[in-house]
């Protein structure tokens, strides 16, 4: 767990050097000027305050490239499945995908800490060789979850030519298809999970109806069941259980 969290906190530092590298490769962030008495005073460029604005996006664009989106969706589709919108809360619900994704991407985490931020650390490879190295990792397991067919619309909609391999498609391109298609999966499994608490609500207003007991909402009458259910099967391993498995096929 400490190495992938020092992963993440690589990845972090490789994102900020990103943006800095894409905003003016050769502008210095930090102008020092020489003072009185031997002294060096420092100012912030304009830089530098981008930076730290841009720095608010980054978490959105690591949320997108990992599996953070597929496991929040299909967590909220299961509340929602269970008939209790707000129970889990959202902030357990969030918390639980975090850790989650963190587990699902620490093999990518401790490839990005390993491949790029190690040696750059050590001055083995130069700051853009560390951006190469540190997106070879997340652009690999993208490719591996996104369906083809998302990857060529978004081809077609670049309007660039065919790319000769899977690794030449850039990054602009593969992060948005691999977002259609982690919100295709995690309906598929939203739909695989609302299945047999349908089939309890539809037993439930049947056997209501027929005891003429129209005026009772079915939903609170289904909701112990559905619970009791959900408890029996041990409902949250098999889901846990099978979303990670998702990932690992």
């Amino acid at each position: 767990m400490k190495q992938t969290l020092r992963a993440v906190l690589a990845l972090t530092l490789l994102g900020i050097g990103g943006w800095a590298l894409a905003a003016e490769p050769t502008l210095n962030a930090f102008n020092a000027t020489p003072g009185p008495g031997g002294s060096t005073n420092y100012s912030l460029s304009v830089q530098t305050l981008l930076i730290l604005t841009l720095l608010s996006f980054l978490p959105a664009a690591l949320m997108m490239m990992t599996a953070f989106t597929r496991i929040v969706i299909v967590l909220s589709l299961l509340r929602q499945a269970l008939g209790t919108p707000t129970i889990p809360p959202t902030q357990v619900v969030v918390g639980l995908s975090l850790f989650l994704t963190f587990f699902v991407m620490a093999p990518v985490f401790d490839r990005v800490y390993n491949d790029a931020y190690l040696p750059y650390g050590k001055n083995q490879i130069s700051f853009e060789t560390a951006l190469e190295k540190g997106g070879e990792p997340f652009k690999t397991y993208m490719l591996r979850q996104t369906r083809e067919e998302d990857i060529a619309l978004f081809v077609g909609l670049s309007g660039e030519a065919k790319p000769a391999t899977p690794e030449a498609i850039p990054f602009r391109v593969l992060v948005p298809a691999y977002v259609i298609s982690e919100l295709k999966t995690a309906f598929q499994i939203g739909f695989i999970i609302f299945i047999p608490f349908i089939v309890i609500d539809m037993v439930v207003a049947s056997v209501l109806m027929s005891l003429g007991m129209v005026m009772l909402s079915p939903q609170v009458v289904s909701l112990p069941f559905k619970l009791m259910l959900f408890v029996l099967v041990d409902g949250w391993s098999l889901v846990v259980s099978s979303l990670v498995a998702s990932f690992q096929t």
